[in-house]
């Protein structure tokens, strides 16, 4: 059974000035033991969509359409103390700043033992045990000592290992991870990066990884969601998307990054910005920044059809298989 599954996600701010649309008709899914990386430039909507998954979107803010499914069961209209369930114990999150995870007047083993306690149901001494074994589990030395100890005492490397571990003491279904490694160095990034993968893999739990580094999601998901001006544009499994993209926003993230060799005179960028919610083009949002973008491209939304192993949001599919 398919574990996540989101269809036609649509998330809204009412405003003064009439109703800002964050994310647009997302559809997606998560398969058992999958990660799946969600990445495109800051205000894509790819936080926004882990939030609405998780149920932590702020008011005014709402879901307006469309229905989220975990192992069939629909959460996304539950009332507040039922998603409150949900979260923790079988959807766990990881955000980008460990200190905002984090209470900095409880110590580390008071915040993972009343974790496992109110979600596992264990009595306090085994809670207690457990936890020490997940900081254990993260890598964090003398766990029996440093239980005790305060957030403020840890390293910034160290406190994202002990949000890890409090995301996954619950031993949820599904984790959210919103930038897990942007606030890190690149060493430890990398660190972060294998022993999520690696507990995931232990637990059996799926991934959303949501970032904005490709070299991140080419090392750790296996498919990718690419996001721009909050709608999916290009859908597939990693590798296919990184060597063939099908959408020219897919193709113009891969050819930013820079590459090993030469160094060309210029590197290649996207020209532009991506629109604000309120002033969003008609047709493909994109197409304002697009190398080669048709007259259908100005006028028509195009939808996610079929492309390569994946698919993909553009007219220009139609087209090359029109001349094939």
């Amino acid at each position: 059974m398919t574990l996540l599954s989101v269809e036609n996600l649509t998330v809204e701010f009412p405003t003064r000035n009439g109703v800002l649309t964050a994310i647009e008709d997302v559809t997606l899914t998560v398969e058992p033991g999958e990660i799946l990386g969600m990445v495109g430039e800051s205000g894509a909507g790819k936080s926004m969509t882990g939030a609405a998954i998780i149920g932590l979107i702020e008011p005014p803010g709402r879901i307006a359409r469309g229905e989220i499914r975990l192992e069939g069961e629909r959460i996304d209209n539950l009332p507040r103390e039922a998603m409150r369930r949900v979260r923790g114990r079988r959807i766990g999150a990881i955000f980008q700043d460990p200190l905002t995870s984090l209470n900095p007047v409880l110590t580390v083993g008071e915040q993972l033992i009343e974790t496992i306690h109110t979600h596992l149901k264990l009595p306090r001494a085994e809670a207690r045990e457990s936890a020490i074994d997940w900081l254990r589990r993260v890598g964090i030395p003398a766990p029996e000592k440093r239980i005790d100890t305060y957030p403020h005492q840890y390293s910034g490397g160290m406190r994202q290992r002990v949000v890890i571990a409090l995301a996954l003491c619950a031993e949820p279904r599904l984790i959210i991870a919103d930038e897990p490694t942007t606030a890190l160095d690149v060493s430890v990034q990398a660190q972060i990066i294998a022993l999520l993968r690696k507990l995931c893999k232990e637990t059996g739990a799926s991934v959303i990884l949501v970032t904005h580094d490709m070299g991140v999601i080419a090392e750790t998901a296996d498919r990718v969601a690419v996001m721009y001006a909050g709608r999916i544009v290009e859908i597939g499994p990693v590798a296919e998307v990184i060597r063939n993209p099908q959408h020219p926003y897919t193709a113009g993230l891969m050819a930013s990054i820079p590459r090993i060799g030469p160094r060309p005179e210029v590197l290649p960028q996207i020209e532009g910005a991506m629109p604000r919610l309120n002033a969003r083009p008609q047709g493909c949002a994109f197409n304002p920044r697009c190398p080669k973008r048709i007259e259908l491209c100005v006028r028509v939304r195009p939808d996610l059809i079929a492309a390569g192993q994946g698919a993909a949001a553009c007219h220009l599919i139609n087209e090359k298989e029109a001349v094939a």
